[in-house]
């Protein structure tokens, strides 16, 4: 299968180097790699490049966008910037972060599974990251939920969920628009592929309230919200986050901030998300 992969970089000099040298290792070669510089001030830029001079099928874009870290849409429009640049004669298309090191069989495991599963529109293994020595699950959420850090999606799946949207909590809404459309979605617990630069270490106070702002836009509504929020802040250990996610949603709320799913769609996570808390509280 034809991989495609994007690779939105902001100041990762210490890691993209280490990204880009397991992915030119790979069992399985991808036919295009895209690095899109954004706006990095380090040698993000000069290591992709060198990498680009020796790998023909590895290329950089220059952009520019705002210092600030706004997770989501910063991240995606970076990531379209990377999609402008390319055709569209891809089987799977995948969105990488730039700190991460895959295994040397991890596409082709990827690969795969998607050629093993007609209905399977989107897979990724599992991020770890290093305490103490030691490689360990970085446990954000659940197993069944491909983390943002490594999306893989198939040609007619992204298209049929309308790509990504520029707003935090895109690595969500786009898992649930793909059940929406009858996709399957597929974490495989044996590829470990190493986190460098654990999730929201540059998150500051104000991109945190975009959480709940992401519920509010994905038609959680107020329970399910609740619910959400304490879950993801208990899981980052801090309570105080919980105001914080919220504060986001009420005030998403009160602005009548627009929503990134349609009426059917929001239906449809409600009652996802409903039969997932129903189905843990009957274990």
């Amino acid at each position: 299968m034809n991989f495609y992969i994007i690779i939105p970089a902001h100041n990762e000099q210490a890691y993209i180097g280490k990204t880009l040298e397991s992915l030119v290792q790979q069992t399985l070669l991808p036919k295009a790699v895209v690095v899109v510089n954004d706006n990095s001030t380090d040698h993000t830029q000069q290591i992709a490049e060198d990498y680009a001079a020796k790998y023909h099928w590895v290329s950089v874009v220059n952009c520019t966008s705002s210092d600030t870290h706004l997770p989501g849409s910063k991240i995606i429009n970076a990531f379209n910037k990377g999609l402008d640049a390319l055709d569209d004669a891809y089987d799977i298309i995948c969105k990488f972060d730039a700190d991460l090191i895959f295994t040397s069989n991890y596409l082709e495991q990827i690969s795969n599974h998607f050629q093993a599963n007609t209905t399977l529109g989107m897979a990724s293994g599992f991020c770890y990251i290093e305490k103490n020595g030691n490689w360990v699950l970085e446990n954000l959420t659940n197993k069944d939920h491909i983390r943002g850090a490594l999306k893989a999606y198939r040609k007619d799946c992204f298209n049929q969920i309308g790509q990504l949207k520029p707003a935090m909590g895109w690595d969500t809404v786009d898992e649930l628009l793909a059940k929406f459309h009858g996709w399957e979605i597929l974490t495989d617990e044996t590829l470990h592929v190493k986190h460098l630069k654990p999730t929201g270490q540059s998150y500051n106070k104000a991109s945190k309230y975009l959480q709940g702002e992401a519920m509010y836009k994905m038609r959680y509504g107020f329970r399910i919200t609740f619910i959400s929020a304490l879950k993801l802040a208990y899981k980052k250990g801090s309570l105080r986050l919980f105001r914080d996610y919220m504060a986001g949603y009420y005030k998403a709320k009160s602005d009548k901030v627009e929503f990134l799913v349609s009426e059917d769609e929001g239906k449809f996570i409600r009652e996802l998300r409903w039969n997932g808390i129903k189905t843990k509280f009957q274990r």
